[in-house]
């Protein structure tokens, strides 16, 4: 039919042109803020792009349902200005009747949305885990970049070293700043390698010296040493601690219902019924008068968006503190959201008539 493959078309060209410009913006803002984390040494510098791969994959199901919620509304907005609308309702075609072909564009991005949030969405976030919990667990002295003085993980010393190869666990030239509880420990060595027994590792100096200085009665020592071992608290690799409920798969949360567990379910769930509910909310607020010299209704439409998503979240931490059960959180939120829908519809289908009926009663 004419009517069903205009809107589509309409609506498919305006969903790709909005996920582009979202896409940027939001990738770039992504980016910035691994690059970030990098520099502050939460994440390996190797693994930048991974992160943000998967912080991108965890987050696109909202990037597409706010396309697709702006595609509709500014598609259906500019076909309420060019007059378009008027000629498909003198048709007898009425807005209830624009759902059909918008669920029909719609659907495969209500698929990708799902796979996203039940599948996509935990295997990024245990990935993304589990490389920051390993970065965590490497060696102070590993950690440490050639020619750069690096924290260490507890924030009670502070490294430079020269290596040949940022991998190699040799080490020379090396200055090791602590600070101990009543004053600080300045040593430096003319090398150093890793020694890993059981559990613990330790640092050998080589060849170098050592000056305490005490803050309570500013006494310095200074001892010169050919071989001086530090224990360095980290341990070797081990496995992956508890994982957070939203790096759990969808199975795992469903079959151990505690209150965390479920507050998850009702923010994975709340999102694959709020981009369904969106596609029904976006064409009744996409209603504009073309009379009007300005168009409100895409900033009422996204200042909708950002509540309603805000309200997925207050529902995911009622839930996980137990104020709400999960069922009761699915159905108050996104329930009394399809309604709303539903009764925006009627209203703008029967709106015209309305209007007509005190004249109606005046004039008899």
């Amino acid at each position: 039919m004419l009517f069903d493959s205009t809107v589509r078309r309409e609506l498919a060209r305006s969903f790709g042109a909005t996920l582009v410009v979202i896409l940027t913006i939001v990738i770039t803002m992504f980016l910035l803020r691994t690059v970030r984390l990098a520099a502050l040494g939460s994440v390996s510098p190797q693994d930048v792009v991974l992160v943000l791969g998967y912080t991108a994959l965890g987050h696109l199901p909202t990037m597409l349902s706010l396309s697709m919620f702006v595609a509709i509304v500014v598609t259906l907005g500019r076909m309420y200005r060019d007059s378009e609308m008027v000629i498909w309702f003198s048709g007898g075609i009425g807005l209830a009747r624009f759902v059909r072909p918008v669920l029909r564009m719609a659907w495969p991005v209500l698929l990708v949305a799902a796979v996203l949030l039940l599948v996509v969405w935990p295997w990024g976030n245990r990935n993304s885990f589990d490389l920051r919990d390993r970065y965590a667990q490497r060696s102070d002295l590993s950690r440490v970049a050639p020619g750069v003085f690096q924290t260490s993980s507890d924030g009670k010393r502070v490294f430079f070293i020269d290596r040949d190869s940022p991998d190699s666990l040799d080490a020379r030239n090396v200055f090791v700043l602590t600070r101990l509880p009543n004053g600080e420990s300045l040593t430096s060595a003319r090398s150093g390698h890793l020694e890993a027994k059981g559990d613990e590792r330790w640092l050998v100096l080589e060849r170098g010296q050592r000056n305490d200085f005490d803050d309570k009665t500013g006494d310095r020592t200074l001892a010169s040493f050919d071989a001086y071992r530090v224990l360095v608290r980290e341990q070797s690799a081990r496995e992956a601690e508890t994982r957070p409920p939203k790096a759990l798969p969808t199975l795992e949360l469903v079959r151990a219902p505690n209150a965390r567990n479920q507050g998850e379910l009702a923010w994975r769930f709340g999102m694959l019924l709020a981009t369904a509910n969106l596609l029904l909310l976006g064409v009744g607020l996409a209603a504009t008068n073309p009379r009007r010299p300005s168009n409100w209704n895409l900033l009422f439409a996204l200042l909708g968006f950002f509540a309603y998503f805000n309200l997925i979240n207050l529902s995911q931490a009622w839930v996980g503190n137990g104020r709400l059960s999960l069922g009761a959180a699915l159905a108050l939120l996104h329930g009394g959201a399809f309604a709303l829908a539903l009764a925006l519809l009627w209203w703008r289908d029967h709106a015209a008539v309305l209007r007509l009926l005190p004249r109606r009663k005046l004039s008899t």
